[in-house]
């Protein structure tokens, strides 16, 4: 009997703890308000690069949010046109995504917030990280050429950025591994 209560004891603790660690650890949505950021701290030596505003004509990808409807990264890749956004992430006030032709990194700025849309890019073979900063405004996209190992694969972050004090906040949001050459 003291057996069962043991474990019936352990199980309430386990559930309590993952019901907590769920509401603390889960970032804002793209579309929620903020009403305390907090700082980021960013990896030593990350280098902050100013996006550009995409050239006239060229197709940019859409700011609005996308549908809830299933999603599949690999079938996405492959019905897609080569200058198609992969591995999309948004967090408030941000929308990012990587275009494997050409390696442009897209941030995307979607709150009137005094702040600007950031999207950092890690790899997985140990090139420093960069941040891809859009300081257009509100309702805009900014662009940051790059070029990738085409062997690798790259990983977006969503967050905001003050330009007045240099500071990255959260809410963020990370994207999955997307390859560079977009071959899922």
């Amino acid at each position: 009997m003291r057996e069962n209560w043991r474990i019936k004891v352990s199980v309430l603790a386990g559930a309590s703890a993952l019901a907590f660690s769920a509401l603390t650890a889960v970032p804002a949505a793209a579309d929620d308000a903020v009403e305390d950021l907090q700082e980021v701290q960013m990896p030593v030596g990350v280098k902050i690069v100013e996006g550009l505003a995409p050239a006239a004509g060229a197709d940019v990808p859409s700011l609005e949010p996308t549908a809830d409807a299933p999603f599949s990264a690999a079938a996405a890749a492959k019905a897609a046109p080569a200058n198609t956004c992969l591995g999309s992430t948004a967090a408030y006030g941000v929308t990012g995504c990587f275009q494997h032709n050409g390696d442009i990194v897209w941030a995307g700025d979607t709150k009137k917030d005094g702040m600007s849309a950031a999207v950092g890019v890690y790899t997985d073979y140990g090139r420093a990280a960069e941040v891809c900063i859009n300081k257009l405004g509100v309702n805009t996209w900014a662009t940051c050429n790059k070029d990738y190992r085409e062997t690798g694969n790259v990983r977006l972050r969503a967050l905001r950025y003050d330009g007045d004090t240099g500071k990255f906040y959260q809410p963020e949001s990370w994207s999955g591994w997307i390859p560079v050459d977009g071959k899922y």
